[in-house]
């Protein structure tokens, strides 16, 4: 789906005219009506409005939603309904949102997740032991655990 359809579909599920929608962004009617038609596409700031507005990803607001891993526990972010928000609301669509909200990491360390992964996650046939060593190889591979690069 493209943008416009994007646009028109959220801008109609909540009920707004073209007007309302543009007084809430701080833009013109016709800006909103070229971005429904396609003529043009919204800006960058308001494309972050547009995301905090309807409480979407921008990617997915642009109709390219990429497939997204949490960078500290490696969960499929397929919904932005998983993705953790920035403190001023923005997403952050490096981590989930049990690994990363308002600005800070639940995660002190890489053990303390692997702690908590191992005992939310094992099973009968799925061991403590055999969590642990596939959480302990997998984890180190994501960004977040990554050691930053001095330059």
């Amino acid at each position: 789906m493209e943008i416009k359809e994007i646009l028109y579909q959220l801008r109609r599920q909540k009920g707004w005219s073209q007007d309302q929608l543009a007084e809430k962004l701080y833009v013109t009617r016709q800006a909103v009506s070229r971005w429904e038609t396609g003529e043009t596409t919204p800006n960058t700031e308001a494309l972050k409005l547009l995301s905090r507005l309807f409480d979407i990803s921008i990617n997915t607001l642009l109709g390219c939603p990429r497939k997204l891993m949490c960078q500290c526990c490696g969960m499929p972010l397929e919904d932005d309904a998983f993705l953790s928000k920035e403190p001023d609301g923005s997403f952050n669509e490096d981590y989930c949102k049990w690994c990363y909200a308002d600005g800070a990491f639940t995660y002190a360390s890489m053990d303390a997740l692997i702690d908590y992964l191992t005992q939310q996650f094992s099973s009968e046939a799925w061991p403590p032991e055999q969590a642990r060593a596939y959480y302990q190889t997998q984890l180190p591979r994501l960004r977040h655990w990554q050691p930053s690069k001095k330059d």
